[in-house]
């Protein structure tokens, strides 16, 4: 499209309606010209409506079919940051779809624009509870891109002990749980699924290099996510025997757990929790307990002491 009718277009979007002669002076072209570049348009699909006679003019209405969008610099970095607060909404579809318009965005987006949306104010997902770690929305385009195109990622991690390391993986998808944000990879040099918190995440970098497909082991990314989480061991552990059934315990803790159920018997069930945060294990504790059901603890005397102050339950 010339430049010139880029101008015309963004002249349109910035007020209801132009006259004809008002467009022909802001643009130094005579009217006939704005009308042919007004015709230019219609044929991309712009709805652009025109009235006649003296008072006539032009504006840009909605239309039936989404044309061919243009952005200012701004406009397509504050985008791609609405896009990644976006992927955290809880409406069914949004996430998924604004990973995919933010992997589109970062194809296209100038090199001129990457350093200032690496920069950019620091964005995180809407959770239930507590804050999230802020992400950067530069990470989140070029993670999601390269899980989009199928392509191979280098980057710059800290594991949960501030250990850094290289990685260079194959990208499957993004995934949020428990208010966090988790890439989803499978890594060549340990020949096995990995998942990495895209907080942790630095300098992620295109290798243009292709990733072969391949079978996660697991229904979906949430499901493998949920599983690998769910047997995994943190800093902070409890392990509760519970006189209650499993499917109790499960209706009775609200969202996913950090931890696993399993049945115990036709009465009874195990719940093991763990995390990095004393909070979250304390919390979820208090939670299983208050369903009314006699239980045995086993925890560290961190976690025992923040129980104490919380009544006369956890007072033995």
């Amino acid at each position: 499209m010339p430049t010139r009718v880029l101008r015309l277009l963004a002249l349109l979007q910035s007020r209801r309606e132009w006259s004809g002669a008002e467009l022909a002076e802001r643009l130094g072209v005579t009217r006939r010209t704005v009308r042919r570049d007004i015709d230019r348009l219609r044929a991309l699909d712009y709805p652009v409506v025109g009235t006649t006679g003296t008072a006539g003019g032009y504006r840009l209405t909605s239309g039936e079919r989404l044309p061919p969008l243009q952005l200012t610099d701004d406009e397509a970095v504050a985008v791609a940051a609405g896009l990644v607060r976006a992927s955290g909404g809880a409406a069914a579809g949004v996430a998924e779809s604004s990973m995919r318009a933010l992997a589109k965005l970062e194809r296209m987006l100038p090199a001129r624009l990457r350093p200032r949306l690496a920069t950019l104010a620091r964005t995180g997902t809407a959770v239930e509870r507590g804050d999230p770690p802020p992400v950067d929305a530069g990470v989140m385009a070029v993670l999601a891109g390269c899980a989009h195109d199928r392509e191979i990622v280098s980057f710059d991690y800290r594991d949960r002990h501030d250990r850094p390391s290289g990685r260079r993986v194959e990208p499957h998808g993004l995934v949020t749980v428990h208010g966090l944000w988790y890439l989803l990879a499978y890594d060549p040099d340990r020949a096995d699924w990995r998942t990495f918190r895209v907080d942790r995440i630095d300098r992620p970098a295109r290798t243009h290099r292709s990733c072969p497909p391949r079978q996660l082991p697991a229904p979906d990314a949430a499901s493998y996510l949920r599983d690998s989480f769910a047997s995994a061991s943190y800093r902070y552990t409890a392990r509760m025997a519970v006189r209650l059934p499993a499917e109790t315990v499960r209706a009775g803790v609200f969202g996913p757990i950090p931890g696993e159920i399993r049945e115990d018997g036709a009465a009874g069930c195990v719940v093991r929790l763990s995390a990095e945060s004393p909070e979250l294990v304390t919390q979820y504790v208090a939670v299983v307990a208050a369903l009314g059901g006699e239980f045995t603890l086993d925890t560290c005397e961190e976690i025992t002491s923040r129980l104490r102050g919380l009544g006369n339950r956890f007072a033995g």
